[in-house]
């Protein structure tokens, strides 16, 4: 029994009489006890805290803003297109019966040449006068305005072609002498210009 008992001291003691240290009564200062290492561990200050805290702040008030920025352009760039989409659509509107306007014109050519020619019977004229002061009515109904062209009035580029230049000095440089058809406008849109003789004086 007791050889059993020392077996088994002698098993769980002996470790730690291995990690018993000799000392020194004499010297105690020497008896420093011997602490293992713990590897270093990197400590930040606060300061280096705040400063990495405060930098990550900045960078995420100017993300915001650059986004801010964008989000503003992009409405703007919307409410841009939303206008022109719909002044294009109110144009389309308006001046969508133009070129249908302008396709009848050469008809109302026709009817002012016919009144201006000679007729046999008065009946005649006046039937053509009458379709023809229908039509032009329907016209101005739709957005057409005829162009008042009256001779010895200045020439007007923005209203009229000269189709003939004419020197003479009997009237004023830049005159119209003749309009040879109607001008147009449509809605206030020029259509088409009216054809004229324009006079100039001869060159000295």
């Amino acid at each position: 029994m007791w050889g059993k008992a020392r077996s088994l001291a002698a098993k769980h003691l002996k470790p730690a009489f291995d990690n018993l240290k000799v000392v020194s009564t004499d010297n105690p200062k020497t008896n420093v006890p011997e602490f293992s290492e713990a590897p270093d561990e990197e400590t930040v200050s606060p300061v280096e805290e705040l400063a990495a805290v405060t930098a990550e702040r900045d960078r995420l008030q100017a993300e915001i803003a650059d986004l801010q920025d964008r989000l503003l352009r992009r409405q703007a760039e919307f409410e841009n297109f939303r206008r022109r989409v719909e002044r294009d659509r109110s144009d389309f509107l308006q001046y969508a019966g133009m070129e249908v306007v302008r396709e009848i014109l050469p008809v109302l050519d026709d009817f002012e040449r016919a009144l201006k020619a000679d007729s046999s019977g008065d009946s005649y004229r006046k039937g053509v006068e009458l379709i023809y002061q229908r039509l032009l009515e329907t016209l101005k109904k739709i957005g057409l305005e005829p162009i008042e062209s009256t001779i010895g009035s200045e020439f007007d580029p923005n209203l009229h072609q000269a189709v003939v230049r004419f020197e003479t000095e009997e009237a004023p440089d830049h005159t119209i002498l003749e309009e040879f058809s109607q001008g147009y406008n449509f809605k206030g849109k020029l259509l088409r210009p009216a054809m004229v003789r324009v006079a100039v004086h001869p060159a000295k």
